[in-house]
Protein backbone atom coordinates (compact mmCIF):
# COMPACT_ATOMS: atom_id res chain seq x y z
CA UNK A 1 0.00 0.00 0.00
CA UNK A 2 0.99 3.57 -0.63
CA UNK A 3 1.44 6.12 1.55
CA UNK A 4 -1.54 7.73 -0.54
CA UNK A 5 -3.39 4.85 -0.01
CA UNK A 6 -3.37 4.72 3.68
CA UNK A 7 -6.49 6.21 5.10
CA UNK A 8 -7.35 7.05 8.47
CA UNK A 9 -10.29 4.15 8.38
CA UNK A 10 -7.43 1.49 6.74
CA UNK A 11 -4.74 2.22 9.60
CA UNK A 12 -7.79 1.70 12.08
CA UNK A 13 -8.34 -1.74 10.25
CA UNK A 14 -4.61 -2.97 10.10
CA UNK A 15 -3.21 -5.21 12.25
CA UNK A 16 0.16 -4.78 14.23
CA UNK A 17 2.24 -6.61 12.05
CA UNK A 18 1.15 -4.66 9.25
CA UNK A 19 1.32 -1.07 10.80
CA UNK A 20 3.96 -1.81 11.67
CA UNK A 21 5.66 -2.95 8.37
CA UNK A 22 3.81 0.39 6.99
CA UNK A 23 5.92 2.70 9.59
CA UNK A 24 9.40 1.06 8.76
CA UNK A 25 8.70 2.01 5.19
CA UNK A 26 7.75 5.40 5.90
CA UNK A 27 10.25 5.58 8.29
CA UNK A 28 12.94 4.73 5.58
CA UNK A 29 11.90 6.89 2.73
CA UNK A 30 12.25 10.27 4.99
CA UNK A 31 16.05 8.99 6.10
CA UNK A 32 14.54 8.03 9.41
CA UNK A 33 13.87 5.20 12.13
CA UNK A 34 11.00 3.67 13.31
CA UNK A 35 11.38 3.94 16.92
CA UNK A 36 8.03 2.34 17.82
CA UNK A 37 4.28 0.97 17.00
CA UNK A 38 2.20 0.75 19.80
CA UNK A 39 -1.59 -0.16 20.47
CA UNK A 40 -3.94 1.74 22.39
CA UNK A 41 -7.85 1.84 22.99
CA UNK A 42 -9.44 4.57 20.78
CA UNK A 43 -12.97 5.09 19.02
CA UNK A 44 -13.93 1.68 20.99
CA UNK A 45 -11.05 -0.48 19.19
CA UNK A 46 -7.60 -0.81 19.15
CA UNK A 47 -5.78 1.97 17.47
CA UNK A 48 -2.00 2.15 16.70
CA UNK A 49 0.67 4.97 17.40
CA UNK A 50 3.53 5.15 15.60
CA UNK A 51 6.70 7.21 16.74
CA UNK A 52 9.43 7.67 14.00
CA UNK A 53 13.04 9.90 14.41
CA UNK A 54 14.59 12.20 12.08
CA UNK A 55 17.18 14.49 12.51
CA UNK A 56 17.32 14.02 16.36
CA UNK A 57 13.02 15.27 16.40
CA UNK A 58 10.49 12.65 16.67
CA UNK A 59 7.64 12.30 14.83
CA UNK A 60 4.33 11.03 14.87
CA UNK A 61 2.59 9.04 11.57
CA UNK A 62 -0.67 11.00 11.15
CA UNK A 63 -3.38 9.24 9.09
CA UNK A 64 -5.35 11.21 6.46
CA UNK A 65 -7.53 10.47 3.58
CA UNK A 66 -11.12 11.52 3.77
CA UNK A 67 -11.97 12.65 7.95
CA UNK A 68 -15.17 14.34 9.70
CA UNK A 69 -13.62 17.55 11.47
CA UNK A 70 -15.44 20.17 13.98
CA UNK A 71 -17.83 20.46 16.48
CA UNK A 72 -22.05 20.20 16.34
CA UNK A 73 -23.25 21.88 19.38
CA UNK A 74 -26.46 20.85 18.43
CA UNK A 75 -25.62 17.36 18.66
CA UNK A 76 -23.95 17.73 21.79
CA UNK A 77 -25.37 17.67 25.61
CA UNK A 78 -23.45 20.02 28.25
CA UNK A 79 -23.72 18.83 31.84
CA UNK A 80 -25.17 20.85 34.30
CA UNK A 81 -22.20 22.00 35.59
CA UNK A 82 -21.05 23.28 31.94
CA UNK A 83 -24.19 24.92 31.87
CA UNK A 84 -23.37 26.58 35.63
CA UNK A 85 -20.53 27.60 34.83
CA UNK A 86 -20.81 29.27 31.47
CA UNK A 87 -23.85 31.15 33.13
CA UNK A 88 -21.17 32.49 35.69
CA UNK A 89 -19.31 33.76 32.50
CA UNK A 90 -22.44 35.84 31.25
CA UNK A 91 -22.92 37.38 34.19
CA UNK A 92 -19.57 38.67 34.77
CA UNK A 93 -19.91 39.92 30.84
CA UNK A 94 -17.89 37.42 29.25
CA UNK A 95 -19.77 34.87 26.49
CA UNK A 96 -20.57 35.33 22.68
CA UNK A 97 -24.05 33.66 22.81
CA UNK A 98 -27.31 33.61 25.38
CA UNK A 99 -26.33 29.96 25.97
CA UNK A 100 -23.42 27.75 26.05
CA UNK A 101 -24.43 26.12 22.31
CA UNK A 102 -24.37 29.21 20.84
CA UNK A 103 -21.23 30.52 22.04
CA UNK A 104 -19.40 27.18 21.14
CA UNK A 105 -21.24 27.61 17.55
CA UNK A 106 -19.58 31.08 17.33
CA UNK A 107 -16.22 29.54 18.90
CA UNK A 108 -15.84 26.60 16.88
CA UNK A 109 -15.05 25.30 13.18
CA UNK A 110 -18.14 23.94 11.52
CA UNK A 111 -18.26 20.15 11.08
CA UNK A 112 -17.16 19.09 7.61
CA UNK A 113 -15.41 16.39 5.50
CA UNK A 114 -12.04 16.88 3.84
CA UNK A 115 -9.38 15.05 1.95
CA UNK A 116 -5.99 15.14 3.79
CA UNK A 117 -2.14 13.74 2.93
CA UNK A 118 -0.74 11.00 5.40
CA UNK A 119 2.08 13.02 6.91
CA UNK A 120 4.80 12.67 9.80
CA UNK A 121 3.85 15.49 12.35
CA UNK A 122 6.03 16.51 15.10
CA UNK A 123 5.24 14.67 18.63
CA UNK A 124 5.65 18.09 20.64
CA UNK A 125 5.46 22.14 19.19
CA UNK A 126 8.70 23.96 19.02
CA UNK A 127 9.20 27.54 19.11
CA UNK A 128 8.00 29.33 15.82
CA UNK A 129 11.91 29.78 14.37
CA UNK A 130 11.11 33.12 12.59
CA UNK A 131 8.68 35.97 12.48
CA UNK A 132 5.54 35.03 9.94
CA UNK A 133 7.14 36.35 6.60
CA UNK A 134 10.38 34.39 7.40
CA UNK A 135 8.87 31.18 9.40
CA UNK A 136 7.98 28.52 6.18
CA UNK A 137 11.39 29.24 4.62
CA UNK A 138 13.02 28.26 8.14
CA UNK A 139 11.10 25.27 8.43
CA UNK A 140 11.81 24.67 4.79
CA UNK A 141 15.33 24.45 5.25
CA UNK A 142 14.78 21.89 7.30
CA UNK A 143 12.78 20.05 4.93
CA UNK A 144 9.52 20.66 7.13
CA UNK A 145 6.81 23.22 7.05
CA UNK A 146 3.65 24.51 8.93
CA UNK A 147 0.96 22.46 9.35
CA UNK A 148 -2.36 23.16 7.60
CA UNK A 149 -5.27 24.39 9.91
CA UNK A 150 -7.53 21.23 9.10
CA UNK A 151 -4.19 19.07 9.56
CA UNK A 152 -3.54 20.29 12.86
CA UNK A 153 -7.44 19.65 14.08
CA UNK A 154 -7.27 15.97 12.49
CA UNK A 155 -4.09 15.28 14.14
CA UNK A 156 -5.13 16.71 17.60
CA UNK A 157 -8.90 15.07 17.67
CA UNK A 158 -7.96 11.75 15.91
CA UNK A 159 -11.20 11.02 14.15
CA UNK A 160 -13.05 11.73 18.10
CA UNK A 161 -15.47 14.68 16.88
CA UNK A 162 -15.47 15.66 20.53
CA UNK A 163 -15.39 18.78 22.28
CA UNK A 164 -12.10 18.02 23.44
CA UNK A 165 -9.57 15.38 22.49
CA UNK A 166 -10.23 13.41 25.38
CA UNK A 167 -14.09 14.20 25.30
CA UNK A 168 -17.02 16.13 26.19
CA UNK A 169 -15.76 17.27 29.52
CA UNK A 170 -12.43 19.01 30.98
CA UNK A 171 -12.00 19.44 34.66
CA UNK A 172 -13.84 22.31 36.19
CA UNK A 173 -12.30 23.99 39.09
CA UNK A 174 -8.63 22.56 37.98
CA UNK A 175 -6.49 24.64 35.79
CA UNK A 176 -5.79 24.71 32.07
CA UNK A 177 -2.45 25.15 32.39
CA UNK A 178 0.55 23.95 34.38
CA UNK A 179 1.87 20.47 34.58
CA UNK A 180 -0.07 17.51 35.48
CA UNK A 181 -3.95 16.07 34.43
CA UNK A 182 -5.48 14.94 31.46
CA UNK A 183 -4.27 17.37 29.43
CA UNK A 184 -0.90 16.25 29.68
CA UNK A 185 -1.70 12.63 28.43
CA UNK A 186 -0.80 12.03 25.03
CA UNK A 187 -3.57 11.83 22.19
CA UNK A 188 -4.16 8.74 20.52
CA UNK A 189 -1.74 9.52 17.56
CA UNK A 190 1.05 9.99 20.59
CA UNK A 191 1.36 13.84 20.49
CA UNK A 192 1.72 16.10 22.97
CA UNK A 193 -1.65 18.57 21.72
CA UNK A 194 -3.56 20.83 23.10
CA UNK A 195 -1.78 20.56 26.76
CA UNK A 196 -2.01 24.29 28.21
CA UNK A 197 -4.10 27.00 27.72
CA UNK A 198 -1.24 29.33 27.60
CA UNK A 199 0.40 27.43 24.22
CA UNK A 200 -0.23 29.21 20.90
CA UNK A 201 0.43 27.03 18.07
CA UNK A 202 0.36 28.41 14.52
CA UNK A 203 -0.79 26.88 11.07
CA UNK A 204 -0.50 28.38 7.55
CA UNK A 205 -4.09 29.67 8.55
CA UNK A 206 -3.32 32.93 9.62
CA UNK A 207 -7.02 32.85 10.71
CA UNK A 208 -6.09 30.64 13.67
CA UNK A 209 -4.09 29.59 16.36
CA UNK A 210 -4.69 26.76 17.74
CA UNK A 211 -4.10 24.53 21.10
CA UNK A 212 -4.33 27.62 23.51
CA UNK A 213 -4.67 31.04 23.40
CA UNK A 214 -1.68 32.15 25.46
CA UNK A 215 -3.24 32.51 28.31
CA UNK A 216 -6.21 34.92 27.37
CA UNK A 217 -9.25 33.58 28.67
CA UNK A 218 -7.50 33.05 31.95
CA UNK A 219 -5.40 36.28 32.73
CA UNK A 220 -8.67 37.57 31.91
CA UNK A 221 -10.93 35.53 34.36
CA UNK A 222 -13.72 34.45 32.02
CA UNK A 223 -14.54 31.19 34.33
CA UNK A 224 -13.24 27.67 34.14
CA UNK A 225 -15.11 26.16 31.58
CA UNK A 226 -14.44 29.33 29.18
CA UNK A 227 -10.18 28.78 30.35
CA UNK A 228 -10.72 25.62 29.21
CA UNK A 229 -12.13 26.10 25.73
CA UNK A 230 -9.09 26.90 23.70
CA UNK A 231 -7.93 23.44 24.24
CA UNK A 232 -11.03 22.71 22.23
CA UNK A 233 -9.74 20.73 18.98
CA UNK A 234 -12.15 22.57 16.87
CA UNK A 235 -11.17 25.97 18.51
CA UNK A 236 -9.36 28.56 16.29
CA UNK A 237 -8.71 31.98 18.28
CA UNK A 238 -9.18 34.19 15.55
CA UNK A 239 -8.37 36.90 18.06
CA UNK A 240 -5.06 35.56 19.09
CA UNK A 241 -4.43 35.01 15.35
CA UNK A 242 -4.84 38.82 14.74
CA UNK A 243 -2.73 39.58 17.52
CA UNK A 244 0.08 37.19 16.36
CA UNK A 245 0.26 38.62 12.76
CA UNK A 246 -0.59 42.35 13.85
CA UNK A 247 1.73 44.70 14.43
CA UNK A 248 2.19 43.64 18.27
CA UNK A 249 2.76 40.32 17.47
CA UNK A 250 6.71 40.37 16.95
CA UNK A 251 6.88 42.15 20.46
CA UNK A 252 5.35 38.74 22.02
CA UNK A 253 6.57 36.20 18.74
CA UNK A 254 8.53 34.16 21.89
CA UNK A 255 5.02 32.78 22.82
CA UNK A 256 3.88 31.29 19.76
CA UNK A 257 5.15 27.81 19.04
CA UNK A 258 4.83 25.63 15.64
CA UNK A 259 4.01 22.31 15.01
CA UNK A 260 6.33 21.15 11.81
CA UNK A 261 4.92 18.25 9.36
CA UNK A 262 7.09 16.16 7.82
CA UNK A 263 5.82 15.49 3.70
CA UNK A 264 5.70 11.41 2.81
CA UNK A 265 7.48 12.13 -0.20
Amino acid sequence: MTFADMTFERWRALDLAAARRFADGAAARVGGRMLAVETVEHLGGPFHRARIERQGQEFALIPGGRVRLGFDPDAWRPTPAQEADYAESLDEGFGSGPDLRAHLAEELSPVRTVELATVLMAVRDEAAPELPDYMPAALAARGLRMPGADEWEHACGAGAGSLFRWGDECPLGEPSYGDGGIRHEPNAFGLRIAYDSYAAELSDDRGSVHGGDGGAAVCGGYGDLLGWLPLATAHRNPGMAEFAYGPDGEHAWDCFTVRPVLTLP
